[in-house]
């Protein structure tokens, strides 16, 4: 995870984002423990409060889920369902601009997919 954090969002929610990649990259697999409060917290210097925030968020998702004395595991079908999750926002918030910036600069689908006119 990165210690770079964005001054206009939270921790708590730049940390939420960052699990959510890491498990649709797969780097976090379904059924694998996440890092322990403590940890991340002294990793990054972050508040202990803050990642707990963020956890939370993961777990009101049900995208992972409190084990009792061994901490939170990345739920089986999460990453399915983020992915489901992630595509529906993105074709809903911001595929429309991309659609209407790619119409205003003329450029062909084909060419876009091929890589052409990239540099």
């Amino acid at each position: 995870m990165t210690t770079q954090w964005q001054a206009d969002k939270p921790i708590y929610l730049q940390l939420y984002q960052q699990v959510i990649e890491r498990i649709l990259d797969g780097y976090i697999q379904e059924g694998e423990a996440l890092p322990s409060v403590r940890k991340v917290a002294a990793q990054y210097q972050v508040n202990p409060m803050t990642i707990s925030k963020a956890y939370q968020m993961l777990q009101d998702e049900n995208i992972v889920e409190k084990q009792r004395g061994k901490g939170l595991y990345v739920k089986h079908g999460a990453q399915e369902v983020i992915l489901k999750r992630e595509r529906d926002m993105f074709l809903t918030e911001r595929w429309p601009a991309i659609l209407k910036q790619i119409k205003r600069l003329q450029l062909a689908p084909e060419s876009l997919l091929n890589g052409e006119g990239l540099s």
